[in-house]
């Protein structure tokens, strides 16, 4: 993928994480990006590992490792700062 779509795509990842996590206020449109594009790095290592998928474009399986990954990120980050997320 080239690095608009990767933007996009962490956008749109990012951005349905954080609505599920209730921080899209707080964290704006690069927040949004920077969870996305992470959780699509993290998820496709975990699923390339444990499910034998990865992220290989712009498509739906693709989407729900990253918006998975996402999730993982945020919760993790929560743990170790004390915050609540990202």
């Amino acid at each position: 993928m080239g690095i608009v779509l990767w933007l996009i795509f962490g956008a749109l990842a990012g951005w349905i994480a954080s609505l599920l996590l209730g921080t899209n206020r707080e964290q704006g449109w690069i927040g949004n990006i920077l969870l996305g594009i992470v959780g699509a790095l993290i998820g496709g290592f975990i699923a390339s590992r444990l499910l034998d998928k990865s992220v290989t474009g712009f498509n739906l399986t693709s989407l729900l490792i990253a918006i998975g990954g996402a999730l993982l990120f945020s919760w993790a980050l929560s743990l170790l700062t004390g915050r609540r997320a990202v």
